[in-house]
Order: C-alpha cells, then sequence, then structure tokens
C-alpha cells in the first residue's frame, strides 16, 4: 500500500468536506431572514407596575411573558426623563443635545438618519402605530398613524400618513387593532418588518376604558413608604426637591386628575369639557362607575376650611387621593397589557414569534407616590429607570436577567446590529445584542443624563449628572447652583444627599471625573446648556407676554 497516496487522498477529502461543509454554512446563512423588530413602548409606564419586577402593585401577565420568554432588565435608563426627547434618542441613538430634541418645546428634525430609515433602505417594511410626540410627518415608515400631540384617551384622532381621522372608540384598544391591521393586511409578507406600536396609556390624565372602570374598586392601595415626604420639607435633599409642582396631595387637580366635575368645595372644575368628548354610552357607563365614588367622598370628608384640618384628616385625604391616582394609573395599564397579549398571540399563531424580536418598554419611569409624587423629569431613579424586556428566541434565553446600565441611546444600534445593517459613527449608543445573548458581559459602568425644560409644568430645576451602578452625582443649574450625591446601595430611595459629606470625599472626586468624562466623551458642555436655555427661554417668554 502507497501510504503517501492515502494520505494525500485522505487530506483531499477531507478540504473537499470542508469546503462543502462551509459552502452549505454560508448557503444557510445567506437564506436565513433578518429578524423583524416589533417595539412596544407605552408612555410613562413605571417600572413598579409591572408585575414581573416583583413590587406587587398589579398584574401584567402578558408583558411578564416577555421576560419570562426572554431577558428583564434591572438597570435600563433614560438620557432625559420626558416624553418627546426620549423618543427623538430612540429613533437616533444620539443624546438629546445632539440630535437637538432637549425638550418638549424646540422641534425635532425627521431629516436627519433614525434607526427605521436605515433599515428601510436595507430591505425593511417599517410602520408606526400610536404615540410618537413628535411634530412633523414621521420619516422613514412605510405607514404611519400617530396621535397629534398627546391625543385623547376617547374617540381619538389619529394622523394617518398625515391625514387626520377621527376614530370611536377606546384610544388603546384602537392602537392595537390598527397594529394588527397592519401586521396581518399592510404590510408584504416576503419583507422582514419594523412596526412600532406605541400606546398613549398610562399618560396623564389616566383614563380608564369602559370595562376596567371599577377595577380594584374593592382594594385599598399602601402608599409607599415616603409618600408624606413633603411634611419633612424634604429633609436631606436640595432646592429642586422642595420646589418642584408634581405632589399628588398638592398640584394633581380635583377635576383633571381625579375626574370630579364639581369638586368637594361646591366648584366647578371644567372636567366636564374633557367628558363631552365622550359618547352618550360611554358616557353613561362613566358617570355610573365614577359618581358614586366621588360622592361617597364627598359625604364622608365633607366640605370646609382647609386649614383647620388636622394631621390625621389631610393624611386621610391624602390616601383618598394616592388611591383614585393609583387606581385610574393601574386600570390603564390594564388595557396596554391586554393588547401586547394580542399582539404576541398573533405571533405566535403566525409562525413569526421565532424570528421576531419583541421589546417592550416605556419612554421614561414615572413616580407611583415615592416622595408624594406622580410625574418624572428627575434622575432621581424611579424617573431614571424605564422597565426594558426584550425576547428573541434565537439568541436569547429564557428567564435572562440584565442588571448593566442599558440606556435608551442603546436602541437603535442594537436593532441595527440584529438586522445587519452598519450603525453610523454618528450614533451614541451601543448595541447590547452580545450582553444579552450571554456572549460577552463587557459593558459600561457609567450613563450620562440631562434634563432642560425648566421654567414649565411641575417646576423641576435644570439639572444634569451621572450615575455608576452604586452611586449618582448631580448637578442643578441656571437659577440655583447646588449638586446632590447619592448612595443607591444605602439609600436606594434617595432621601440624603451626601455631596458633603466627608467620609465619601473620594468617591465625589471619582464622580466629577466620571461625569467631566462622560461629558467630553458625548460632547456635552456648559456652552450646549446656555444654547438651549436661550433657545427655550425666548419660547418661554413669548408665551407669557415677557
Amino acid at each position: 500500500m502507497n501510504f503517501n497516496k492515502l494520505r494525500l487522498s485522505t487530506f483531499a477529502a477531507a478540504v473537499a468536506f470542508l469546503a462543502i461543509s462551509c459552502e452549505t454554512k454560508v448557503e444557510e446563512k445567506k437564506d436565513e431572514k433578518p429578524p423583524n423588530i416589533l417595539f412596544i413602548m407605552a408612555d410613562d409606564h413605571a417600572y413598579q407596575a409591572i408585575s414581573a419586577y416583583g413590587h406587587g402593585l398589579n398584574e401584567t401577565p402578558n408583558i411578564d411573558r416577555i421576560a419570562k420568554e426572554g431577558a428583564i432588565f434591572t438597570r435600563a435608563t433614560v438620557t432625559n426623563s420626558i416624553c418627546a426627547p426620549s423618543r427623538a434618542v430612540l429613533l437616533t441613538g444620539k443624546h438629546s443635545f445632539i440630535n437637538g430634541k432637549v425638550d418638549n418645546v424646540q422641534p425635532f428634525d425627521w431629516e436627519q438618519d433614525n434607526f427605521p430609515k436605515l433599515l428601510q433602505a436595507n430591505g425593511y417594511q417599517t410602520a408606526l402605530i400610536g404615540k410618537i410626540h413628535l411634530d412633523g410627518l414621521p420619516t422613514g415608515f412605510d405607514y404611519s398613524m400617530v396621535l397629534p400631540g398627546q391625543g385623547n384617551y376617547y374617540n381619538p384622532d389619529f394622523l394617518v400618513n398625515g391625514e387626520r381621522k377621527r376614530f370611536e372608540g377606546y384610544v388603546t384598544d384602537i392602537t392595537t387593532d390598527e397594529a394588527l391591521k397592519w401586521l396581518d393586511q399592510g404590510r408584504d409578507k416576503d419583507k422582514p418588518f419594523v412596526m412600532m406600536y406605541h400606546q398613549k396609556a398610562p399618560h396623564r390624565n389616566w383614563k380608564p376604558a369602559p370595562e376596567y372602570l371599577t377595577l380594584y374598586d374593592d382594594k385599598d392601595f399602601t402608599p409607599p413608604a415616603n409618600f408624606f415626604d413633603q411634611e419633612t420639607g424634604y429633609a436631606g435633599r436640595g432646592t429642586a426637591a422642595r420646589t418642584q409642582e408634581m405632589e399628588i396631595d398638592g398640584e394633581a387637580g380635583w377635576g383633571h386628575d381625579f375626574k370630579m366635575v364639581i369638586d368637594p368645595y361646591g366648584d366647578s372644575t371644567g372636567f366636564d369639557k374633557e367628558l363631552a368628548r365622550f359618547n352618550p354610552e360611554q358616557l353613561a357607563q362613566w358617570n355610573a362607575a365614577y359618581d358614586p365614588k366621588n360622592e361617597a367622598f364627598k359625604k364622608a370628608f365633607g366640605q370646609g376650611d382647609e386649614s383647620t384640618f388636622t394631621t390625621e384628616k389631610r393624611r386621610e385625604i391624602a390616601h383618598w387621593k394616592y388611591n383614585r391616582y393609583i387606581k385610574d394609573y393601574l386600570r390603564t395599564i390594564k388595557s396596554v397589557d391586554d393588547g401586547v397579549g394580542e399582539v404576541l398571540d398573533y405571533l405566535e399563531a403566525n409562525g413569526l414569534a421565532e424570528n421576531t424580536i419583541v421589546v417592550y418598554t416605556s419612554d421614561q419611569g414615572f413616580y407611583l407616590g415615592e416622595h408624594g409624587w406622580f410625574d418624572k423629569r428627575f434622575m432621581y431613579e424611579q424617573s431614571f429607570r424605564t422597565p426594558l424586556l426584550v425576547r428573541y428566541p434565537k439568541e436569547i434565553k429564557p428567564g435572562t436577567t440584565i442588571d448593566k446600565l442599558v440606556q435608551n441611546l442603546d436602541f437603535a444600534p442594537t436593532f441595527l446590529d440584529y438586522a445587519g445593517v452598519d450603525i453610523p459613527k454618528e450614533m451614541q449608543g451601543e448595541s447590547f445584542r452580545k450582553l444579552v445573548s450571554g456572549e460577552s458581559g463587557e459593558w459600561r459602568d457609567a450613563v450620562y443624563y440631562t434634563y432642560y425644560e425648566y421654567p414649565s409644568v411641575h417646576m423641576v430645576k435644570r439639572h444634569y449628572g451621572v450615575a455608576t451602578e452604586r452611586y449618582k452625582l448631580m448637578h442643578f443649574y441656571y437659577d440655583i447652583d447646588e449638586w446632590e450625591m447619592y448612595d443607591l446601595k444605602t439609600d436606594p430611595q434617595e432621601m440624603k444627599n451626601i455631596y458633603d459629606d466627608p467620609e465619601y470625599a473620594d468617591v465625589r472626586a471619582n464622580m466629577h471625573e466620571r461625569l467631566q468624562g462622560l461629558r467630553d466623551k458625548y460632547g456635552d458642555s456648559d456652552a450646549n446648556d446656555k444654547k438651549y436655555l436661550d433657545a427655550y427661554m425666548e419660547v418661554y417668554n413669548k408665551r407669557n407676554n415677557r
């Protein structure tokens, strides 16, 4: 036997096998369809109000499915906790001071790149259905059906590819129905799709659907432990916490927020103007649910001079206000969760679940009575953190938990990464694809935050800051110059500012270095702050005839 010939023959066979194998793998890769992307965003949905996060407020079984079958992010945050700027960051992958949408006043430039445009140019069909809260006709979408501005809960108008149309019904249900309609009938089923399915709820003023008007009526919710924070004058914090205007037992209104046409003192609230949008059947259902509850409150607490109320009576009234607020808030979420279930069921029934990335998130967090507040805006944890749940069976193991500091800045590059599209250098976020798949544990250990909209509703002062996994440093500026720092390990509710605590001197110095490093990295500066302050104040002064 000629062993040299045998070895050559064996080697040739091996090379041929490898060549065929590689060719097959290349062909398989070539034939593999790009993933679909279903991006679900609710407005002001606090992570505390998703049962997968374990706070026990409510049950969201359909949203929880995404976490159970995929990943839940415990430290997802935003770069700017207010509606329109957050959405601009999501689309562009750039900080507010780069994409230009720093507040709800400045215009948004749709001419700049966004991730739907880039995916559209690479063979994706794209749709935006629901709330976007950015002025102008959305670009990058084959189909858009968006609420003008904040939109209405009942019988809302939508801009369908720019044309205004009135829809009869409840906004959350309509948004879901239209999303399902596009998935089933509106898209080219030979192409991968991106659908941004955005709900108005649970944005203020939390009008529930007809079927949920009495949900939780048999339940009494206990306010958070620091709900009566205002009684201490927000001791341990600075001017910004003391001067905000977002207290449930304070700025929230008897009409708009607590749903009374006549307040406890016999005065008209103007809420009847909001009810004028309802059709007769909707109005009858609403009145049947709210009138008895409102009258019961008035009978129990009566009218009178608030200055004569005892502390106990004030607390009882505040407790009632909290329950009216939290119940309405959670009722609107019930409809959102129903819609998520319908869309997930559609994916399953039509063989789309395996190759579709499903994301559930919010445009920011929200206060559910912590510190006595509603709304957002602050870099304090409840508004800075946002829920994030992601399912993609091909790459993400069920039950995955991610504790890293992911931001809404990262959505655009992540989606482009999954689609195999080059990520533009000007995008400032990072793809978390390898992080969530478990392929890599490397990730940033600090994030940057900005907030600009002051003076304005809720009067949260301008600030910027840096957060690590344990510490947070914030600078409040413009009409004050104050620094706050918190140790989230020892003080997760951020009740004590430790900026001047000598025991934290080294931490403070390090956090200042981290802050300046991120400002340099992302291209922020005092000059940016002044530019956007001047632009905002010009509009503000015109609106207020100054």
